[in-house]
């Protein structure tokens, strides 16, 4: 690990130039299919409220303005728990947009379509109900989702470094998903009351519950990119799928369809235990991935790149809280070399962890080359040498 013989920067090796059109090319792909599902689901939306004789135009953007309520919730808890290393903003784009436009399209499809074939086979209006809370809509609602994590998985891997990143996309892409159907049930609304006794339940009560839901498979999509087997994939994704039906079907069966009281009830003895155990597993996962970093950095101070001082200043909240403040008192440039040093350390210690993981690229050595000469370039601007 020295730069003396130092390869082009790795952003200019034809492998990742490729990869890296490739992932432009998916972005925009993703992006302009999710827009226009979302779109068309608006579409469907305002037309079919409009139907109501007590539909207006002002309740359109009510539903939309209280839908961003919870929406914001799940944008802060993602902020805060891929703050260490944010993944790019087009893909966190494009994963909204699947679970708004593509996944709720697909949902509302099928489950509909399910929906009248058991009314029109039993004739029960509860029956259907049920099978549409119960049966369809968890198995479908997740199974879209779960494919837009997915995708993202398999097109942008190299970016996908454990279950951290799975359970981010996952959240992005159940947001996306909760906002466009929460906008579909408070347009439904036939009354003020009805629309308030909604938006408690859906934009407070529960405004993580797709979220909740998803996560199980993002994650279980994150364990496997951090396993040996570059297919593990193939086996961890039914499993956190699985886990994600079930407690949907739960929600959606025992704690709804048991009425108000006793929904309440289940509410506080089941789901916000359950909730708050994932908090403490979303807690535990960053320290582990802090702690990965921290071994990884490590690895480079014995090579001679980093001091034990800056390990520390690397990957503690206070630390680089305090590295930030210190930068922007000598100026915006040492505070963007700063802030760059703060984010690529963070890129190299993963994709040092990828190397060991088994899961190193053909151009590793000049990635990580081109990472540390990153490092060393910003560090001689904030401390004043260049």
């Amino acid at each position: 690990m020295t730069a003396a013989s130092a390869p082009l920067p790795f952003e200019w090796t034809p492998q990742v130039s490729s990869e890296r059109r490739r992932g432009r090319i998916a972005t925009i792909v993703l992006t302009v299919v999710g827009g226009l599902g979302l779109l068309a689901m608006l579409v469907v939306i305002y037309f079919s409220a409009a139907q109501s004789s007590g539909f207006t135009g002002m309740m359109g953007w009510m539903a939309l303005a209280l839908a961003l309520v919870p929406l914001c919730m799940v944008v802060a808890a993602v902020w805060w728990i891929d703050r260490w290393e944010p993944e790019p903003p087009g893909i966190l784009s494009a994963a909204f947009l699947w679970g708004a436009g593509v996944a709720t399209v697909i949902s509302l499809v099928i489950n509909t379509s399910a929906s009248f074939l058991v009314a029109s086979s039993t004739g029960s209006k509860s029956g259907t109900e049920l099978f549409s809370r119960v049966v369809s809509a968890p198995i479908v609602e997740e199974s879209t989702k779960a494919l837009g994590v997915l995708i993202i998985f398999l097109i942008w891997r190299r970016l996908f470094n454990g279950p951290v990143d799975g359970i981010v996309y996952a959240c992005v892409v159940a947001g996306g998903f909760a906002f466009a159907e929460n906008i579909l049930y408070f347009i439904r609304s036939a009354d003020s009351v009805e629309l308030v006794f909604t938006f408690i339940m859906r934009g407070i009560v529960s405004p993580f519950a797709h979220v909740t839901f998803t996560a199980c498979t993002g994650l279980a999509i994150g364990v496997s990119a951090r396993m040996r087997s570059s297919v593990a994939w193939v086996w961890m994704t039914p499993l956190g799928l699985a886990a994600a039906i079930v407690l949907h079907a739960f929600w959606n069966g025992v704690v709804w369809s048991g009425g108000f009281g006793q929904g309440i009830i289940i509410y506080f003895l089941i789901e916000v235990p359950l909730f708050v155990a994932w908090v403490g597993v979303v807690i535990w996962l960053r320290w582990s991935e802090r702690m990965t970093i921290r071994a990884r950095l490590y690895d480079y101070h014995r090579a001679g790149w980093l001091a034990p001082a800056e390990i520390t200043m690397l990957t503690t909240n206070s630390g680089r809280s305090a590295a930030r403040r210190w930068a922007r008192s000598r100026g915006p440039r040492a505070l963007s070399a700063m802030r760059t040093f703060l984010k690529t350390s963070s890129e190299l210690a993963q994709l040092r962890q990828q190397a060991l993981d088994g899961h190193a690229a053909a151009d590793f050595a000049a990635q990580e080359t081109s990472l540390l000469e990153t490092m060393s370039s910003s560090r001689r601007i904030f401390t004043g040498q260049a």
